[in-house]
């Protein structure tokens, strides 16, 4: 039963791999840096499971998940990451995440969940199940950013984290009147007109790393 482990930091793929292997027995491990090349390996070799980061060097952990979801329907794929739950969490379960876990977490958290998402099931914390029972709930947004697409809360964040336009059209592979376009809604939505008011709304609310 092999792991793909996709995370752009390598201490922490190898770190995460070195503790699954010394509690769960029988597991191997390939490892990747981006959506692209995780991609590649995807379509290679039946992995049992994906476990990918959201912040990823090109596209996104959630455009992983997206594509995986289109292409190998049947891989669950667990996502980790330093990102507020609240915020993302969400957005991976919609997109078909088998679970959602805090690069916070505990070690025997993330044990526990990927043993759960290895037998079949899902795994969400409890304090994640809070979350998400609050967002069925809810009728109304309780901050301007929850209205953004997946796409806007990501060039939300790469402008917050200081990339030009032109910059994040490269990274996402997009045309910068794309950008400049998606720019305008997260404007609209937020009220915000400037780049460093746009940096301090995220940093703020701790929508980046």
């Amino acid at each position: 039963m092999k792991i793909l482990v996709v995370d752009d930091h390598a201490i922490v793929r190898k770190g995460m791999i070195a503790l699954l292997k010394e509690e769960i027995l029988g597991l191997e491990f390939d490892e990747s840096g981006s959506t692209e090349a995780a991609l590649h390996q995807v379509l290679a070799y039946p992995y049992a499971l994906v476990i990918a980061d959201i912040t990823l060097p090109g596209r996104s952990g959630l455009d992983l998940l997206k594509d995986l979801r289109s292409t190998q329907p049947k891989l669950p794929v667990l996502i980790m990451s330093a990102l507020p739950e609240k915020d993302y969490a969400v957005r991976a379960f919609k997109l078909g995440a088998s679970g959602y876990l805090s690069k916070q977490s505990a070690a025997d958290t993330l044990v526990t969940a990927v043993s759960r998402v290895l037998s079949g099931g899902r795994y969400v914390s409890p304090g994640l199940a809070e979350v998400l029972v609050g967002t069925l709930q809810q009728t109304s947004f309780d901050e301007p950013h929850e209205a953004l697409s997946n796409r806007e809360l990501e060039v939300l964040r790469l402008i917050a984290e200081s990339h030009s336009l032109k910059a994040i059209a490269a990274r996402l592979d997009l045309s910068e009147k794309t950008i400049a376009t998606y720019r305008a809604r997260i404007s609209a939505k937020l009220g915000l007109a400037t780049n460093v008011e746009l940096t301090r709304y995220a940093v703020q609310r701790g929508l980046i790393e």
